[in-house]
């Protein structure tokens, strides 16, 4: 599990990037790269990294379920996540 500070980071991380968002793009679309160096550096999307939403893992990240690969295993074996099931043949 990661710890808590870097998951505290990437939350105030995509907190910025929504914040700024509009802004970010509208000066994209200007071509006004001066005033886009002047923004947080947080505030742009790049810096985001998947991460699972319950323990912060960043690696065997599942897009679709938003959760790492070892609490995926676990929830679709406990039965929490509908239509997953594991696989017999």
């Amino acid at each position: 599990m990661a710890r808590e500070s870097v998951k505290a980071r990437q939350r105030k991380r995509e907190h910025m990037v929504a914040q700024f968002a509009e802004k970010r793009a509208a000066l994209k679309a200007a071509g006004d790269y001066a005033a886009l160096d002047k923004m947080p550096r947080n505030s742009s999307a790049v810096r985001l990294r998947n991460r699972c939403q319950l323990t912060g893992r960043p690696r065997g990240y599942l897009r679709y379920f938003g959760v790492c690969r070892l609490v995926f295993r676990d929830m679709a074996l406990d039965g929490k996540i509908p239509g997953v099931r594991k696989a017999s043949w």
